[in-house]
């Protein structure tokens, strides 16, 4: 289903005007907001729509556009007040931001720069260092004139584009399309929009072409995306449209400030309840694409393990055999609402991969929808056997996807509330009983949850001491400790990780690596590492009618108890394993306005001293080992392909080089997959989908089972007796 930018590890709620002051234990009780910002993100409902220059008597004729209406003009000084009073930078609604919120504004309207024209940025460029008056005062016509400027060249390129349609592209020329267009200069004349447009209409074409669609048939399709795309052009709201721009100017602060239009505040309360029903993913647009931001954990999408985050959806199809409908183009909400189901019925998904070029390769998955429980969220076991010369090893594992808790049954008093740490200290009592040997916590993809969670899941691993700090806009520190009054595991253990775990997951890993209680291993962290307040607006109303929206901003900053901060630089691996997420396109350190790290006084906690001594001989055996594993260096193999496919910023438009460029993917891929069942002694397949589910193999969590064997025959207990101080 649809949500705002959402990842969601952090719902404090706001104590009301005149309230005490509460320590930041109390205040953070309920979940802390994690990786995505809990924006709206409609940065992008029409990146990807508009058209080119046009006359003044053409402008003359042009529809009416939208105005900003006086509630709007109230909420946007309400909330540069609230930014510039609450938000953790303390920064002035000045004129450096003005000119930020401009760049941002042009970006989230247009981040392909395949619309407005250099001529146009130039004539808004007056509005450089007023924009900070104009929200302050409330006066938010600058941004509406923008706006229906991108109305106006968005209508222009869409009757290009079917203009287009009249004529069959000659596919047998020599010719490329750039698609990647984040850092190319606005076109400077009508003439040089047309032609990135008669490449990308041929584009979209091909595309349709490598399905084995027909020239008519590519056409027809097109012509009713493109006609989807202009009526959801006309049924923009004026709400829509200062979303955007509320958004490019709180996107100034830090990436996890968002605000939420009235619209979007219901889509948001739905995702908060996890009582929605639909596959457990949160959806953005990008450039006419209805994009993955996030599997939820615990949902159809997160147990199947087949959507990724960044896959676009290209049609979608009610059922076994239901028709593909094709939903490029469509309103978001619109694709939201055939996605979303009655639990037990199947939905299928057309899926372009995550970085793959637009004609790619696509994919069909299916899923049955269901809802999205605390249930569902729940961290599981399993137990991997190893080998050790003569001796068999047995490693525990536990696959955490959140930090979640049943805050209203806890504040009711139940003492059975669901919770990540009871969950995980009765796994641990369980696979105890089998006689595990090691224990691989695994938090791959997961994107946080509940602070307390966080502390008391390190409780089950230390004695006692802090778990991390918390910082609040004004300085002060709070230092948060291990809430577990005994240790659950006190053997080898390692936290594995990668670019999607963060947030709460991060306060965990750090607190072990920090401690010298376990080895980290995997990909560095996301980096998140701030907390964020949500401001219902309404409550500001006023008397005034409500649908003020709501807004989160970033309060707060989480430190290790080493004083260093988690935020932007994450949680690096002791012992790195290879990803297929890019570091360079995910993770804070992406992010444009993310809060810098830094240090703070570190807290005083026992560790380890000798744990790192271990590190060289565990690299080395990982190393001599994964040179032989015949699943490690497919995967290796596999990345370093897609890194290469990735890199790539533009396709041919050439259908035979396209079709042949397809094959010799196809062929390399299967050469690898080959190669690597006959190292294992399997039989070779014809096809790649032609693979037994069963031959696919973890070859991560395989290794860090292998390193927690390592561990395991250095000896000894891993939880010192008595705390050395730390500081």
């Amino acid at each position: 289903m649809y949500q705002p930018d959402s990842h969601s590890d952090a719902r404090p709620t706001t104590p009301p005007p005149g309230a005490q002051r509460r320590s930041l234990l109390d205040r953070y009780s309920r979940p802390l907001l994690a990786l995505g910002a809990l924006g709206i993100l409609l940065s992008a409902i029409l990146a990807g729509t508009a058209p080119a220059p046009v006359s003044t008597a053409e402008a003359a004729a042009a529809p009416t556009g939208l105005e900003p209406t006086d509630r709007q003009r109230r909420v946007a000084k309400l909330v540069s007040n609230v930014m510039e009073r609450s938000h953790y930078r303390q920064s002035p609604v000045n004129d450096p931001v003005s000119s930020l919120v401009l760049d941002r504004y042009f970006e989230a309207l247009d981040a392909s720069r395949s619309y407005f024209l250099a001529s146009d940025v130039a004539e808004f460029e007056r509005f450089r260092y007023q924009l900070d008056d104009a929200l302050m005062s409330g006066n938010v016509e600058p941004a509406f004139a923008i706006f229906n400027r991108f109305q106006t060249r968005n209508r222009e390129r869409m009757d290009y584009a079917m203009k287009l349609l009249e004529t069959e592209p000659d596919f047998s020329v020599q010719e490329t399309f750039e698609f990647d267009r984040e850092k190319t200069p606005w076109a400077t004349s009508r003439a040089e929009l047309d032609e990135l447009w008669r490449k990308r209409v041929k584009n979209d074409a091909l595309s349709l072409l490598l399905t084995d669609k027909t020239w008519p048939e590519a056409r027809d399709l097109l012509k009713t995306r493109y006609e989807r795309v202009i009526k959801r052009t006309d049924q923009v709201t004026t709400d829509d449209a200062f979303e955007v721009f509320m958004n490019a100017f709180v996107h100034v602060f830090d990436p996890h400030s968002s605000y939420f239009s009235p619209r979007n505040s219901e889509e948001y309360k739905i995702q908060m309840s996890l009582s929605y029903e639909g596959i457990g993913a949160s959806l953005q647009l990008v450039d006419d694409y209805v994009t993955v931001l996030n599997v939820l954990p615990g949902g159809p999408a997160a147990i199947s393990g087949q959507l990724n985050i960044n896959d676009r959806i290209i049609s979608v199809g009610e059922g076994k055999d239901g028709k593909l409908v094709d939903v490029i183009g469509w309103r978001l909400d619109d694709v939201v609402q055939i996605i979303r189901g009655k639990v037990n019925t199947l939905v299928r998904l057309q899926i372009l991969p995550a970085g793959a070029a637009p004609g790619s390769g696509e994919k069909i998955i299916e899923f049955t929808r269901n809802k999205v429980t605390l249930e569902g969220q729940a961290a599981k076991k399993e137990v991997r056997k190893i080998k050790r010369g003569d001796r068999e090893l047995t490693i525990g594992v536990i696959n955490v996807p959140s930090f979640y808790q049943d805050f209203d049954a806890r504040s009711n008093g139940e003492k059975d509330y669901k919770s990540t740490t009871k969950d995980v200290r009765r796994l641990i009592e369980e696979l105890k009983k089998e006689k595990i040997d090691g224990l691989v916590m695994d938090l791959r993809g997961n994107g946080g949850g509940h602070l307390t969670e966080a502390q008391g899941l390190t409780g089950l691993f230390i004695p006692s001491g802090p778990v991390v700090q918390l910082r609040e806009t004004g300085g002060r520190i709070e230092v948060l400790d291990d809430p577990e009054p005994d240790v659950a595991w006190d053997g080898p253990v390692a936290v594995l990780v990668d670019r999607f775990s963060a947030s709460a997951s991060e306060i965990f890993a750090a607190a072990i690596q920090d401690y010298g209680r376990g080895i980290v291993v995997g990909q560095q962290t996301y980096g998140k590492g701030t907390v964020q307040n949500l401001y219902p607006l309404d409550r500001y109303a006023l008397g005034s009618e409500p649908g003020f929206g709501q807004l989160t901003v970033t309060i707060g900053k989480f430190y290790r108890v080493t004083g260093e901060s988690t935020q932007h630089r994450g949680v690096l691996p002791d012992i790195q394993l290879p990803s297929a997420i890019s570091t360079e396109e995910v993770g804070e350190s992406t992010r444009e306005s993310a809060l810098p790290w830094d240090r703070i006084r570190p807290a005083t906690f026992g560790k380890d001293a000798n744990f790192k001594q271990a590190f060289t001989q565990l690299s080395t055996e990982h190393d001599q080992r994964i040179a032989k594993d015949a699943d490690f260096q497919f995967l290796v193999h596999e990345i370093d392909a897609y890194e290469q496919e990735r890199a790539e910023k533009s396709v041919s438009l050439n259908l035979k080089t396209r079709i042949a460029e397809r094959e010799a993917l196809q062929n390399e891929r299967l050469a690898r997959e080959n190669a690597r069942r006959q190292a294992l002694g399997l039989a070779p397949v014809a096809k790649l989908d032609a693979i037994p589910a069963e031959d696919s193999r973890d070859a991560l969590l395989t290794e860090t089972a292998q390193i927690v064997g390592d561990l395991q025959g250095m000896g000894g207990r891993f939880v010192s007796k008595a705390a050395t101080p730390a500081r």
